[in-house]
Order: structure tokens, then sequence, then C-alpha cells
């Protein structure tokens, strides 16, 4: 089977991009397997997304380097993956462990095209549950003087486990700014959809006691400002006024999951284009 890639693209709009792509993947002996476009009338941008097979005798650093000229003709923000390499996940958590368990159920059967080599938190609650996924559980206190010491060997974790991206499960520590700008893109977030108007301790009951009729799950990227990060998937569901507030909690914690599994599954895939506070999902 011939070795199969993606390539991104976001780009100033213009005449000719589909065009220059197509024909450099022709001239490199590749097949187009599957692409998706999307230009952006209030922007002025173009994205695109497009899952070739390489049946010539390219390889990535091969197809990178051939295809710079074009990313910079186009002035392209742009990146060639092979679909072969998933990438190397640092899942972080606190003490709820819905998010958690359920990512590292789909990774057991192999839903999501990620590797976790390790799972880091701020709480030794959640190793029992690592330790039956067979990851090693790295243990970080965060003491209210101790958030740069922790962040230093966070990040010591990240670069030594040769990690892409970082999950947050349900990690309820708030990241520092340097920490988030190091990391831009490459940190996603799952919280409800309840802000801002029921902030801090149970937002749940806060949500009851005001009579929602609808709850929901926001995952996003982080940035220094907390909880609006660029969003790339959201889900909601009905509630009424029959429902308790740990009724509404368990509804949560399921979208909670089912959210932040998506955003990780489609991130990992490389469906999601940044720019600016938004995003494109190409789903």
């Amino acid at each position: 089977m011939a070795p199969q890639f993606v390539l991104t693209v976001s780009c100033p709009d213009r005449k000719g991009i589909v065009a220059a792509v197509a024909s450099f993947l022709a001239g490199a002996d590749c097949n187009i397997l599957d692409s998706a476009q999307y230009d952006s009338p209030l922007t002025g941008r173009f994205f695109m997304r497009v899952t070739f097979a390489s049946e010539g005798a390219a390889g990535l650093e091969t197809l990178q380097r051939n295809f710079q000229p074009i990313g910079d003709g186009f002035a392209m923000d742009w990146a060639i993956f092979d679909s072969a390499s998933k990438p190397r996940v640092l899942l972080m958590v606190s003490k709820f462990g819905h998010c958690l368990n359920d990512l590292l159920y789909r990774l057991s059967i192999g839903a999501l095209p990620i590797e976790v080599p390790a799972i880091v938190s701020n709480h030794p609650d959640m190793a029992p549950l690592a330790a039956a996924a067979g990851i090693p559980y790295i243990h970080i206190p965060v003491p209210k003087d101790g958030k740069e010491a922790a962040e230093a060997e966070l990040k010591r974790v990240f670069e030594s486990e040769n990690c892409d991206f970082i999950v947050l499960a349900r990690y309820m520590q708030v990241l520092s700014d340097a920490f988030c700008a190091e990391y831009s893109g490459r940190i996603i977030n799952i919280h409800h959809s309840f802000l801002p108007s029921f902030k801090g301790a149970k937002p749940y009951h806060q949500a009851h006691a005001r009579g929602v009729k609808m709850i929901g799950a926001t995952a996003h990227f982080v940035t220094a400002d907390l909880d609006e990060g660029p969003i790339i998937e959201q889900e909601a569901a009905r509630v009424d006024h029959a429902m308790p507030p740990d009724a509404l909690v368990a509804a949560g914690r399921d979208i909670e999951s089912i959210v932040l599994a998506r955003a990780v599954k489609w991130h990992a895939e490389h469906r999601v284009l940044a720019y600016g506070n938004r995003t494109v999902v190409f789903r």
C-alpha cells in the first residue's frame, strides 16, 4: 500500500491555489484521496486539507522540500504530515476522571489515532486508572507558591517524551500566560458551556438554580485568555425542570467526554486549522 500523507494550507485567497497544489501532487506521482477547502468571505483567507498517496519514490522530507516554493509563492501557512505517524499526546487530569477514562477507552479500541506516553496530574487520584491502561502516571503537585516550578517540570516531561500536544482532560489548574504562549495551538481544553454566566464551583448547581433548559460543553485551544481560545467543537443537550442537579452533572459529564474526544481526534488527524480567534474544522 502506498504511503499516505496530509497537506494542510492556510493563505490569502487568490486564483490558482488549487491548481498549483493539484499540479504539484500530480508531478510528484501522488494520488489525491480526499480534498476539502473553504474560502472565508469575511477574512479573504483560503483553507485546504488534502489527503494523498505517494505512488512514487517521494517521502515526507522530499515532499516538504519540493513544496516549499509553492508555499512561499502563495504566502501559505502549510504543513505535510505522514498519516502513519501518530501524534504523541500528553494527557492531564485532576480529580474528575470521566474525560480521561473516555479517552483511554477510545485509545484502547483504536478509535483515537494518537499515542499517550504519559499522564500528568496535580493529584494522585487517577493513578489507578492510568495503571489499568499501562501508561506512566506523573504526579506534579502545584502548591500556591510553586506554579513556576511545576510548569518547568511539566515542560520537561513534555519535551522528554517528544509530545506533539497536550490535552487537559479536566485539569483544574490555570496555566500561566507564558506557558500558554509557548505552546500556542498545542493545548486543548474542555469545559462546560455555561461560561461566563456560571463561574466557579458547582456550575451545574448554579445553572439548576437558574432553571436552565440547555447544557453543553466546549473544546478549545488554550490561550492566555482563560477559556476563550479558538473553539474546536461544541455540543448541547436539552434539560428540564424535573432533572435535579446531579442529573445535570451526569449529562454534562457525557457531553464533555464526547466533545473532547472529537476535538482530540480531529486535531490528531490535522483537520483543525486555527486563524485568529476562530477555527476551520474539516470533518
